[in-house]
């Protein structure tokens, strides 16, 4: 099955109360390495940032095994990252002044897949997990590696004014977040 899809039978996440901490809470100033080459400190941006963060994009070629379907929520990342490329411009008409995705991969890995998904905004790398841990945010092992869980978040000056967690289904993500912009932002 192709990166760019996903079963209809994928199991649904559940809301596990992981990120109702984050409301209205500051973000941390960490120097996350990005695609476009410079380092990025969320805390430090003016205006409104919108974060997706997910699990991980798979390589090309690359068999999806059965045991990364059954993790409610871990399938889906390349539809979450081509669904926010598809609504850039409206989000920038809507008042975002920054967009980034956020995995923990590293930034060759993220350069690779930002060119195949011809992705209009830059990917942050969090490889050691420093925003992650730093934020509390949900994670989950997988082949021995721990990954973030699939959430988003509006940053509004360096403070936290939204999440959406959990994100299903994946493609909708950056739908939902279109929605929020056009029915709860209005005029700020």
């Amino acid at each position: 099955m192709a990166h760019t899809t996903f079963p209809s039978d994928l199991p649904i996440p559940q809301d596990d109360g992981a990120c109702s901490h984050l409301s209205n809470s500051k973000v941390p100033s960490l120097a996350l390495p990005s695609t476009s080459g410079n380092t990025i400190d969320l805390s430090s941006l003016p205006g409104l940032t919108i974060l997706f963060c997910y699990p991980r994009t798979g390589a090309p070629n690359e068999n999806i095994p059965d045991s990364w379907n059954a993790i409610p929520g871990a399938r889906g990342c390349t539809p979450q990252a081509c669904a926010f490329r598809d609504e850039t411009e409206r989000l920038r008409k809507l008042g975002v002044s920054h967009l980034y995705g956020l995995s923990t991969q590293d930034t060759g890995y993220q350069l690779e897949a930002k060119g195949r998904l011809h992705l209009l905004y830059d990917i942050l790398s969090d490889e050691r997990l420093e925003f992650v841990n730093a934020l509390r945010l949900p994670t989950f092992e997988w082949q021995n590696r721990q990954l973030v869980k699939r959430l988003a978040i509006a940053i509004d000056s360096g403070t936290i004014v939204k999440v959406w967690y959990p994100v299903f289904p994946p493609d909708k993500n950056a739908e939902d977040v279109v929605k929020w912009l056009e029915n709860e932002r209005q005029g700020l």
